[in-house]
């Protein structure tokens, strides 16, 4: 039996996945954001909504940045804003060709989806597919916030199975490879949750995530070699994606992580290094010859970690153990 991921354990890493973190109306004073704020009724929310569809993208854009904002920090104003409709339109406005627009309309749906009860309207208003767009053509920021929007989306398996299908994990492989460092962190959040799903994990290792895995967990000083590691810890519940993690190099960077790590990135890169030998004669022999077992004891006995223990006891079993290895696995 495979060790399982620990949610409670990794909903530390992925806790920032919330609101856009850009700034708003960058000609606006900070007086003219705070009466809106303050003074927004009702009519003034049912005005923006109504704006959203205007002949004039100036109107469209407006309306989109005001419902950003004020979707941001409020839930009353996140459900108050669904309620007068403005869902609809935001999605459609996800695919416009205006990248500034699209960017707005984008990080209005993040917003909202902080509100459990939006995150349902908008999946099943056909939000996923303008998301995956946006992560594919738009923005720096609009990609960011895509992949952050689908991850509030993806709560559900079968919505986690869908935006897979949809080709999500493409694009956030493709951010999670060459974006900013925010943009890292937010496609391994993302790929984090949709490899909670099985058939996600045999994309995301056709994607080619293993490799970008392995190259942020060898840059510890980063700053996203836990998240890193956390989406592993997942990828490699599946065979191919353990065969995927070793062909990449997985095996040195994760017991160099054990030697060299913080705290929770020893304990992660335990956790990886246990699925991967628990049912591999082979692989167990490659990590031994990595050096794992003095870090492993030392960090054992310092911090009384059953998974490490665990690992050395698999790692000090005599070569013959009756274990079955896999065929395709590769040899020593």
């Amino acid at each position: 039996m495979l060790s399982t991921v620990n949610d409670d354990s990794s909903s530390s890493a992925f806790s920032d996945c919330n609101s856009d973190r850009s700034g708003e109306f960058p000609t606006a004073s900070w007086e003219s954001r705070r009466r809106l704020l303050v003074a927004c009724t009702d009519d003034c929310i049912r005005q923006m909504v109504l704006n959203l569809e205007s002949s004039s993208i100036e109107d469209r854009k407006q309306a989109t940045m005001e419902i950003r904002l004020l979707a941001k920090n409020k839930q009353e104003n996140r459900l108050k804003i669904a309620r007068a409709g403005a869902i609809k339109p935001l999605i459609s406005l996800i695919s416009s060709a205006d990248l500034e627009l699209q960017e707005y309309a984008v990080t209005a749906v993040l917003n909202l989806s902080l509100c459990d009860e939006n995150k349902e309207v908008m999946a099943s208003s056909g939000a996923v597919r303008p998301l995956v767009g946006a992560l594919e053509r738009g923005t720096p920021t609009a990609k960011e916030n895509a992949a952050c929007a689908l991850v509030r989306l993806s709560q559900r398996e079968e919505q986690k199975v869908a935006i897979g299908r949809a080709g999500a994990i493409p694009a956030l492989v493709r951010l999670l490879e060459g974006g900013g460092v925010r943009g890292k962190k937010d496609a391994a959040t993302a790929l984090y949750s949709l490899c909670l799903a099985g058939e996600n994990r045999a994309r995301a290792v056709r994607a080619g995530a293993v490799r970008a895995l392995v190259e942020l967990m060898a840059e510890l000083r980063l700053g996203v070699a836990e998240k890193a590691a956390y989406v592993a810890s997942v990828v490699v519940m599946s065979a191919e994606g353990r065969e995927a993690v070793v062909e990449e190099g997985g095996i040195p960077v994760l017991v160099e992580m054990v030697e060299v790590g913080t705290q929770r990135q020893k304990e992660i890169a335990v956790g990886v290094l246990l699925q991967i030998c628990q049912e591999s004669v082979v692989y167990r022999l490659m990590v031994s010859r990595e050096g794992a077992i003095p870090p492993l004891v030392s960090f054992s006995h310092s911090h009384a970690n059953k998974k490490a223990e665990k690992l050395i006891e698999l790692l000090r079993q005599p070569r013959s153990a009756n274990v079955t290895c896999r065929t395709s696995q590769i040899s020593a």
